[in-house]
């Protein structure tokens, strides 16, 4: 009581000045229910100080043999000297099409697109919560002339009244862009 009449006489906030009176007490009350426990920091500082390398977790991170030799060299892919242009996937050639209705059946696309030459792969994808087509797919062909006639031939054309708009899925990177790549 003798604090907070001596507070009071500085003009603080009451609460204030009641926080700190208890504040002491709060500190001895920790105290008596738990104990002390000393801990030595400088332990972990010298394990720390000893250590000359950050350790790498998961896959890769100890040099296990897996990528020793050629094992470790990954294929890219050859490009030829014209920089525009389609690129080649790896089983074939593909092309987007877009501006497909959403009530077409795959069965109306193949048909369009199969007499320019023998379809590998078609795929539309369908929106989940309708169960239509989202408006576009893609159509793998063998060669690239194949895709080159289905692309002439069908883009700007109507399929269940609606214009589709046809060109290559894939193009090859600048040759600018290329350079930056391989100097990264």
């Amino acid at each position: 009581q003798a604090f907070l009449a001596e507070n009071k006489s500085k003009k603080q906030h009451p609460s204030i000045a009641s926080f700190r009176a208890t504040a002491p007490q709060l500190s001895s009350a920790v105290a008596h229910r738990w104990p002390t426990m000393d801990v030595d920091y400088d332990d972990d500082l010298q394990e720390e100080a000893t250590k000359t390398s950050r350790r790498v977790k998961g896959r890769g991170g100890a040099d296990d043999g897996r990528y020793a030799g050629k094992s470790g060299m990954f294929e890219k892919m050859a490009y030829e000297e014209d920089d525009d242009g389609p690129a080649r996937s790896i089983e074939g050639w593909v092309i987007i099409v877009s501006g497909v209705h959403e009530e077409a059946q795959e069965d109306d696309v193949f048909e369009a697109f199969a007499e320019f030459g023998d379809i590998k792969n078609l795929h539309l994808n369908l929106d989940r919560r309708t169960g239509f087509v989202k408006g576009y797919g893609l159509i793998e062909y063998e060669t690239r002339s194949e895709a080159e006639s289905a692309i002439k031939s069908m883009d700007g054309q109507a399929l269940l009244d609606q214009k589709l708009a046809v060109s290559w899925a894939f193009a090859k990177p600048s040759r600018e862009r290329r350079r930056r790549g391989l100097r990264a």
